[in-house]
């Protein structure tokens, strides 16, 4: 099999996963355990399969499975919370490559951050949501707050205020 029939197969199977996970995605909080247990599985597997992929091909870069099917790995990884040797491996990957700019630096800020938190540490990017105060988002401890929109600038994300803002539900009215 030629590696472009290989990568475009490859690049199809991410972005499958991926188009599972978002369809899915909310069963993870869902008052249903059934629901729940489906989604832990379902990112379970697909962490899996990740850990495959990189055993063989490394990260899934742009230039080999092409920028959708490249951020459709990184999904995966975010989302292998309890995989934390998936995500450690991938964040890893991931910074080689976006050492010659093979991968994003703010879905590598994430995956860093996200990383990060499954470990027990401080974040760098605010990118990671411990829950709702006072109506407003409060991000998991971070690493000098007082710079994290800085680093969030460094890295190409709009800082934490306009992005709470943007991405807040609606207030009751």
């Amino acid at each position: 099999m030629n590696s472009e029939l290989m990568n475009s197969e490859l690049a199809a199977e991410l972005t499958r996963m991926a188009e599972e996970d978002h369809r899915t995605s909310a069963d993870g909080l869902s008052d249903d355990f059934a629901r729940q247990l489906a989604w832990r599985r379902l990112t379970a597997r697909h962490g899996d399969r990740l850990a495959e992929i990189m055993d063989e091909h490394g990260w899934p870069t742009p230039a080999l499975v092409g920028a959708e099917a490249s951020r459709a790995a990184w999904l995966i990884a975010q989302h292998a919370d309890r995989q934390l040797d998936v995500q450690r491996r991938a964040l890893a990957l991931m910074e080689q490559a976006a050492e010659t700019g093979g991968a994003d630096p703010a879905q590598l800020a994430f995956l860093r951050d996200r990383t990060y938190v499954n470990e027990g540490r401080e974040q760098l990017y605010g990118t990671q949501i411990a829950g709702v105060r006072d109506g407003a988002p409060v991000p998991w401890p971070c690493v000098d707050p007082a710079r994290m929109d800085e680093r969030r600038a460094e890295v190409g994300i709009e800082p934490f205020a306009v992005h709470t803002a943007r991405h807040a539900p609606p207030a009751a009215g």
